[in-house]
């Protein structure tokens, strides 16, 4: 178990941080950018796979904050766009570069607007992913076509025209519309609106209401089964689980929802109600490892479980299905806040551990923890970081020791509540963007207490927490903490046993027969001097 955990929290993160992306979003935001409101997309798309390219239209609504002659959109350049429509009207547009700068004939007004864009062409293809993003042209064992589409680090622009920046998001969904060979199915985001045949190609109309990054806008092909059954959540609402697995896994589909099932009911129990009750709670099965995508995850763990309590558990799947509350329902509005996603999500992963193997197996995982942190940069560097250079193996590690040493430092009575607190609170979800700043606000008001020292040592420095040992006459010691101006509770054990005690800046006298040992099951990531 404690081996099969690892390889989720560090080894893939750490696979993670140091793969090289040629592709990325986010950063400084375009001025023409800035003053547009996202407010829903259409993607309408024929997928070829004899010619793996695709072809159609995408359209844009959007809300003008003030007037403009200049409308700026992300479109990777190895498609073509052929024409474009602003409010109906054909517009000229320069294409390079990976934008499209629309040139208006007449400056367009402030209040709402609809953008058309006809464009076709070959998209980038995966080289490694999911870690490296792109269409994704594969063929299951009996021979049937098999496509996925991974675009966390390259966003949306990978196939549609997009204002590709973390910042803004849909906030009435997204409907797409895609046709493909007769026979093979479309999983997308939100519902399943329609089915229609015509000749040899099937067209699927998929439409989610809610709010949803770029990067969940997705959709996946292949010879599919769809399995489902209700789930009940923990609010008493019925949502369907739907599984689109492979034809020819069809046989390990029910086992591997009962599965599912105990990995949500215990995410339901930390984070609250699923996020997504009016639509579905979907997996789909990929060619390559797993993403988080809105209301239709990628599965391609193959069905590989350790074992956790004793019975069958799958890391990937539970990891990538937190991403349901850390990512999806609560999003950071710049790159540079990624460890709120991956490094509380992360952190779900070790409650799994706690819940059904106890409290010593999820001790156990972050003693060993601390070794695979690298330490080397901070996980929230400056604001308006692009995506691959906030992709570091530390917003998962750290991010989630974090997590760990703040539920130390607050104790249990306070730290689940408000952890449940914010990722269920209107304020920080759904189109409500946030910040490390609010996570920092939030917790320091649950605290009681400025708990800024403690978020700007773990997050804004590669600083360990620095405890001063020193032995003042025989069998006594003073005791204090170095680099931090907070008080702190840390686990001392001396000859007679292992005492919490409050330490801060000034010097705490502790009497032992043997040298004092600081913070023996490690809640703190530190450095201690002895004198």
């Amino acid at each position: 178990m404690k081996k099969g955990l690892l390889v989720l929290l560090f080894i893939i993160s750490i696979m993670a941080g140091k793969a090289q992306q040629s592709l990325t979003n986010g950063g400084k935001l375009p001025a023409e950018q800035a003053i547009m409101d996202i407010r829903h997309y259409t993607i309408a798309l024929n997928v070829d796979f004899s010619q793996r390219s695709i072809g159609g239209y995408t359209t844009i609504d959007v809300i003008m904050a003030q007037p403009t002659k200049v409308l700026l959109f992300n479109l990777l350049d190895s498609l073509g766009v052929t024409k474009v429509l602003v409010n109906n009207k054909s517009e000229s547009f320069e294409y390079k570069n990976n934008l499209i700068s629309i040139n208006l004939k007449k400056t367009l007004p402030a209040g709402k607007a609809s953008i058309l864009v006809f464009y076709s062409g070959k998209p980038h293809v995966a080289r490694r992913p999911p870690w490296d993003d792109g269409f994704i042209w594969s063929r299951d064992s009996t021979g049937h076509q098999w496509m996925a589409i991974t675009a966390e680090g390259a966003g949306g622009k990978l196939y549609f025209p997009c204002k590709d920046h973390p910042s803004d998001e849909p906030n009435e969904g997204v409907d797409m519309i895609i046709t493909v060979p007769k026979g093979l199915i479309v999983a997308g985001p939100g519902l399943l609106q329609s089915v229609k045949t015509d000749g040899d190609k099937s067209t699927f109309y998929w439409k989610t209401n809610y709010t949803i990054n770029n990067y969940s806008i997705i959709f996946n092909v292949g010879d599919f089964a769809v399995v489902t059954r209700n789930y009940t959540t923990v609010a008493g609402h019925t949502v369907p689980i739907q599984f689109y697995v492979l034809k020819e896994h069809l046989n390990k589909a029910q086992h591997h929802l009962d599965v599912f099932v105990k990995t949500i009911h215990e995410q339901e129990k930390y984070f609250g109600e699923y996020p997504w009750v009016k639509e579905k709670i979907g997996i789909v099965e990929t060619p390559h490892l797993g993403m988080e995508h809105q209301t239709m995850n990628a599965y391609g763990n193959k069905f590989r479980y350790i074992k956790v309590g004793g019975e069958d558990y799958d890391e990937l799947m539970h990891h990538e299905f937190g991403h349901e509350w850390w990512g999806n329902k609560v999003t950071a509005k710049d790159w540079a806040d990624y460890w709120i996603h991956e490094g509380i999500c992360s952190y779900g992963d070790a409650l799994y551990i706690r819940e059904f193997d106890g409290e010593e197996a999820y001790n156990k995982l972050f003693q060993n923890s601390v070794f695979h942190i690298e330490n080397t940069t901070a996980i929230v560097q400056h604001p308006d970081l692009d995506e691959e250079s906030a992709y570091i193996g530390d917003i998962y590690t750290k991010g989630a020791f974090f997590m760990h040493t703040l539920r130390y430092v607050m104790g249990d009575s306070l730290f689940f509540p408000a952890l449940k607190k914010f990722v269920t609170s209107p304020k920080y979800t759904y189109d409500n963007l946030v910040s490390t700043d609010d996570v920092e606000q939030f917790f320091t008001q649950q605290e009681g207490r400025d708990l800024k020292p403690l978020f700007e040592m773990y997050l804004r420095t590669t600083n360990k927490l620095e405890v001063h040992v020193k032995q003042t006459r025989l069998n006594q010691y003073a005791i204090s903490l170095q680099n931090i101006s907070i008080s702190l509770p840390v686990d001392i054990t001396t000859s007679e046993g292992t005492k919490r005690v409050i330490l801060d800046q000034k010097e705490t006298s502790v009497v032992s027969n043997t040298l004092p040992v600081i913070d023996a099951k490690t809640f703190y990531l530190k450095k201690v001097i002895i004198e």
